[in-house]
């Protein structure tokens, strides 16, 4: 006979309890906190319009029985749909990272925090619409904490190292902060986020060669929309499990992380929101956007300089290591997902035409053969004090040098940028950019009078702020 299942529960783990403890009892009273949860908001909504006009995108939109109607459902932004909060999560995350354009976080683990907003916003929606009316403000403070979750966890902790992706912390975050918009007690909480750790999770094997594909564009649509789901589950009254981490041999430490428990560098408040990192000017993997803002600089330098591409005989690309790890790739490239995490090409496209846009991963721009001849003469070189940088708390730059030598022997001084354009170091030069960058994505969607609507509140902090969830979201319907 098998030994009887224990009946006795035992604590939950410490992890488990002080993520939900923050959830449940942080104040946000950071006024820069919150004012940079409404330029990510803008700027992730913004990312997930420009992905609309990709079919790609686009065929994975929508009911999962074509037909169904959700009355009083959550709206999807730019689009007809009226879906259930966990459809409606998919298809809000799967738009907003489907162009690798919204924010990011680095650290040991590196990951992309807005990506959470999918089940944020399609359950504070659905719920506005159904007796429980939430305004952006609850939004807001409900991004700030998904981000300071997730990102707190990534500082000390590598999910990469032992092949896990990252958007297990999106899973993990957006299942505490949807679990109380939608009013768990405290266990309830608990066996939530015991079953976001309890589940299955993603490989990172659709991020790298031969594999890489685009199930990394819909991952965190995928990971945001489970959240929802254990959430909802949780309020049935079903049982957590909560030694999920520490329990010996069976719990995840023991099974996925080498036994060893996770580690912390600061209590949770709102520290990831106020050093976020912006994505502003170009669609690419963050580790590569100095290294783009660079390879536009020298792009100039060549015009001026009358050398022609094809007299490049040289590029070193001095690097920090994460970059190396993540984004140095030779070979074949098979797919807009593979180009957009491959730092060569991220360098070779602005420097032969003087931009990287989302189109620029496609067939069309990746079939010229000067890209790859390019990419063939670049060495990537780690330079320890760039790492050093990237792992520190009070810098997290993410510096990229470039040098072009020519087949004369001559060469271009090197074009070194420490922060990149999103960085918090350079808020002053990035936002104006940000709110630019909404507004074309706007224009790719809307007509000019609700491009203004939606302007109007959405840059000013405090209509946003006491606007209703579901006349907010009213104003980017199709």
């Amino acid at each position: 006979m098998s030994a009887p299942i224990s009946t006795v529960r035992p604590d939950p783990d410490t992890v488990l309890a002080n993520i939900v403890d923050y959830v449940r009892e942080y104040h946000v009273d950071s006024t820069l906190a919150l004012e940079t949860a409404r330029n990510c908001l803008i700027d992730t909504l913004g990312c997930g319009l420009e992905a609309l006009s990709y079919p790609a995108c686009t065929k994975l939109l929508g009911p999962i029985v074509l037909g169904t109607i959700v009355p009083n459902g959550a709206k999807v932004p730019g689009t007809q749909f009226q879906l259930d909060p966990v459809q409606a999560a998919f298809n809000i995350g799967a738009m907003i990272r489907w162009l690798d354009f919204n924010d990011t976080w680095l650290a040991a683990e590196w990951g992309h925090p807005s990506d959470n907003l999918g089940g944020i916003l399609a359950t504070a929606d659905w719920l506005s619409r159904n007796g429980k009316p939430l305004s952006m403000k609850d939004v807001l403070i409900a991004m700030i904490k998904a981000h300071e979750i997730q990102g707190c966890i990534a500082l000390e902790n590598s999910f990469n190292k032992v092949g896990l992706d990252h958007v297990l912390l999106v899973k993990l975050a957006s299942t505490a902060v949807v679990g109380e918009m939608i009013g768990l007690s405290r266990d309830e909480l608990i066996n939530a986020v015991s079953l976001a750790m309890v589940d299955g999770h993603a490989l990172r094997t659709y991020r790298h060669a031969p594999n890489t594909g685009s199930r990394k564009s819909w991952a965190a649509g995928d990971a945001t929309s489970r959240a929802v789901r254990l959430a909802l589950i949780a309020k049935t009254g079903e049982m957590g499990y909560p030694s999920v981490l520490t329990a010996k041999t069976w719990g995840f430490y023991d099974v996925l992380f080498k036994g060893k428990p996770f580690e912390f560098q600061r209590p949770y408040g709102s520290y990831v929101m106020e050093n976020v990192l912006f994505k502003i000017s170009f669609p690419a993997e963050f580790h590569a956007q100095t290294a783009a803002e660079a390879a536009m600089i020298l792009h100039a330098q060549l015009q001026q300089s009358g050398k022609r591409i094809e007299d490049i005989g040289r590029i070193t690309v001095r690097t920090h290591e994460a970059a190396i790890r993540i984004i140095d790739k030779s070979g074949p490239l098979s797919n807009p997902a593979d180009r957009d995490h491959c730092i060569q090409y991220m360098i070779a496209v602005p420097l032969i035409f003087g931009r990287l846009t989302a189109a620029d991963y496609e067939d069309a721009i990746a079939q010229d053969p000067r890209i790859d001849a390019l990419r063939a003469k670049m060495t990537c070189v780690e330079d320890p004090q760039f790492t050093k940088d990237y792992h520190d708390p009070d810098k997290r730059s993410i510096a990229n040098a470039l040098t072009i030598e020519f087949t004369d022997g001559t060469q271009l001084d090197e074009v070194a940028v420490e922060y990149p354009i999103g960085h918090k170091r350079r808020r002053a030069d990035g936002i104006p950019l940000l709110v630019e960058k909404f507004r074309i994505n706007l224009a790719r969607r809307f007509p000019q009078k609700q491009q203004q609507a939606i302007l109007t509140v959405s840059l000013d902090q405090a209509k946003l702020e006491a606007m209703p969830v579901n006349e907010y979201v009213d104003l980017y319907v199709i």
